[in-house]
């Protein structure tokens, strides 16, 4: 019979994270771990230094052309990577 009070090693991994990183971080590192799986290996080969700052996903891109490309597809990347996490992470992506 199952303890009540027992938890498994990811609910005890997630409550440290939530503690000392803040809850939805674990959320946030599969949002950067998944971006190249979302955008595809085309559009991550042109992709640095990704971080997430109260919902928002930076992005630096080192093509001005594929910059522009992606802010026309902005609300498309943020339901794909939300779906990702499996809740709402993101409210916005900037593309630097």
């Amino acid at each position: 019979m199952n303890d009540p009070n027992q938890n498994t090693v990811g609910e005890l991994i997630k409550a440290f994270y939530d503690e000392h990183r803040g809850p939805g971080y674990l959320d946030e590192v599969s949002i950067i771990k998944g971006w190249s799986g979302v955008v595809g290996p085309f559009i991550a080969q042109y992709t640095r230094d990704l971080y997430i700052k109260e919902g928002v996903l930076f992005v630096r891109l080192t093509s001005d052309s594929l910059r522009s490309e992606l802010s026309y597809s902005k609300s498309v990347l943020i339901k794909n990577l939300n779906n990702l996490a499996g809740r709402d992470v993101l409210t916005d992506i900037v593309f630097k």
